[in-house]
């Protein structure tokens, strides 16, 4: 079962991700991605933990919202109680991209502000391709 947890855990913030994002940098997004973490929001479900993905009203696919951290989620959602959350690496955000990919049309980053971005999940995903892999 995910844990609840409160903003002020250090296990859950990136700060690569949060200055690439303050710059506006797509690199050091990415870089940051492949080399510290990303928070990624859960269902507030019991059982396994599941990734809670978001979608417009008309559309047919899902926007993955990813966070530099836990405090940036809870901000974007101020009236919710159960703000669960894991910090994925780039092993376990490239498995969750590879799983989903063609269910998802947009990847956002601290959608709520000060500096959110918005990248195609498939550019995500190939940043998170190292070399090393293949």
């Amino acid at each position: 079962m995910a844990k609840k947890t409160t903003p002020r855990n250090a296990d859950f913030r990136s700060e690569a991700l949060e200055e690439a994002l303050k710059a506006q940098d797509a690199a050091a997004v990415a870089f940051a991605l492949r080399n510290d973490k990303a928070i990624v929001p859960l269902l507030p479900v019991e059982g396994p933990a599941q990734v809670r993905v978001f979608r417009r009203d008309d559309a047919d696919k899902y926007m993955l919202l990813l966070f530099s951290s836990a405090a940036t989620y809870v901000r974007m959602l101020p009236n919710e109680t159960d703000h669960r959350v894991l910090a994925y690496d780039r092993a376990t955000l490239r498995e969750f991209l590879e799983t989903n990919i063609g269910v998802l049309e947009a990847v956002w980053f601290d959608v709520a502000g000060p500096h959110a971005m918005q990248a195609a999940p498939e550019d995500v995903l190939e940043a998170l391709v190292l070399e090393s892999d293949d």
